[in-house]
This record gives structure tokens, C-alpha cells and sequence, in this order.
């Protein structure tokens, strides 16, 4: 069974950094895509980025391009997101999701498998 935890949330003031983690097993795919999500409360869960495992192929949503950064270990078991010039409107709780697949995918419903989230939030 594929487990992923989230660690690195936490509180940050505008125009800092962040480093999100997280650790991925049990994967037993060749092929498989990690995305990060956030959503707020009375909102859709938001496509942030993802990532290939194959080639490390990333997208990015319009509202982080520039700010944040995803990236993979070599041994493809953690990936992470490098989050800087923060605003409040990141505030959110950050997952992330696995998918078997080759190209990086920011919808939703197309990820199997989920975290349990980590709280970020971006206040004075």
C-alpha cells in the first residue's frame, strides 16, 4: 500500500520560505507522478505542481510559476516544494499524491493516492 507523509508546514511571514517534503513508499509502479495540492476551507483542492518520476518533467500552476519549485530525490522516494516570496493567499493545507502515469498531471481526481496534509500558513 503506498504511503505518503507531508512534513515542513508551518507558520511564515510574508515574503518568506518554505521547504514542503514529503516521503513516498510502498510504490510499486514503474511509472508514477507526485502531485502538490492545497485547499482552503469552502474551496476546490488546487493543482500546485507535479512531477515526473521518469524525467523529473514538472508543471506548475499560473499562481506559483516563479515561486515555487518541485523537485525528487534520486532514489524517487521524496519529492519537495520549495515555496519563496509567500503571500497570505498561500495559506492553505499543502498534500501531496501519487498516480501511476508518466506526465505530470495538476487535476485532482486523476491521483489515487493521498497524504494527510501539512498546514501552511502565511501571516504577520
Amino acid at each position: 500500500q503506498v504511503q505518503l507523509v507531508e512534513s515542513g508546514g508551518g507558520l511564515v511571514q510574508p515574503g518568506g520560505s518554505l521547504r514542503l517534503s514529503c516521503e513516498a513508499s510502498g510504490v510499486l509502479y514503474d511509472y508514477y507522478v507526485i502531485g502538490w495540492f492545497r485547499q482552503v476551507p469552502g474551496k476546490e483542492r488546487e493543482g500546485v505542481s507535479s512531477i515526473s518520476s521518469t524525467d523529473g518533467e514538472t508543471s506548475y500552476a499560473d499562481s506559483v510559476k516563479g515561486r515555487f519549485t518541485m523537485s525528487m530525490n534520486n532514489a524517487k522516494n521524496s519529492v519537495y516544494l520549495q515555496m519563496n516570496s509567500l503571500t497570505p493567499e498561500d495559506t492553505a493545507v499543502y498534500y501531496c499524491a501519487l498516480k501511476a502515469g508518466l506526465w505530470p498531471e495538476r487535476r485532482a481526481n486523476e491521483y489515487e493516492f493521498w497524504g494527510q496534509g501539512t498546514q501552511v500558513t502565511v501571516s504577520s
